[in-house]
């Protein structure tokens, strides 16, 4: 898919979401993840800012991303990081206020693509996100980054413990470094977003 993305707004508060318009694609994992680097692979462009420091993100970063070779948009929604903090009862202690009635609310919200580090065992506060999606039957999508560390026998036993832990039948591995999973995680946006275009 070729596309282009500009940045739209940093939202702080509920009152600063762009409005609802074109199918959104929100971005969530723990602070160290990746997702940044997940997002520039996704569009072929450095749109969203790499940070060296894990939990730079404070707020909802909103991206326009507009294929070329059509009319067809979408909104990229990078999330702030979780996992530096105590685990509170929704999510973590670390994410401010607005997020989850983001992910509650959000009329346009269709995906929700789960980040979590292939190079790292399953983590308390990955699974809790999950449940948390599969209690408000949110659809989502996990990817394991940074799978390019890893040789083919490790990714293999890496994926089956995440899948394991976190009870999921499919994790798609990725790359932002070699573009692996890349053409496939844009396969899954498309189809979402399609499938709700039709019902």
């Amino acid at each position: 898919m070729r596309v282009s993305a500009r940045f739209l707004v940093s939202a702080v508060s509920a009152a600063q979401f762009p409005a609802p318009s074109a199918p959104e694609i929100a971005f969530l994992g723990r602070s160290n993840v990746g997702k940044s680097s997940l997002l520039n692979a996704l569009v072929g462009a450095a749109a969203a800012k790499v940070s060296s420091t894990p939990g730079r993100t404070r707020a909802i970063n909103f991206f326009l991303v507009s294929d070329k070779r059509s009319t067809r948009k979408l909104i990229f929604a990078d999330l702030p990081g979780y996992g530096y903090a105590r685990i509170s009862k929704s999510i973590s202690s670390t994410w401010p206020g607005f997020i989850e009635p983001y992910l509650i609310d959000r009329s346009t919200l269709r995906l929700c693509v789960c980040l979590v580090d292939a190079n790292v065992p399953p983590q308390a506060s990955d699974r809790q996100l999950l449940d948390w999606l599969r209690s408000l039957r949110r659809e989502f999508v996990v990817v394991a980054t940074k799978a390019d560390r890893l040789s083919g026998n490790q990714r293999a036993c890496n994926l089956a413990a995440l899948k394991k832990a976190l009870e999921l039948d499919e994790i798609l591995p990725v790359s932002a470094k070699t573009g692996l999973g890349i053409k496939e995680l844009w396969l899954r946006i498309e189809a979402v977003c399609s499938a709700n275009d039709g019902a």
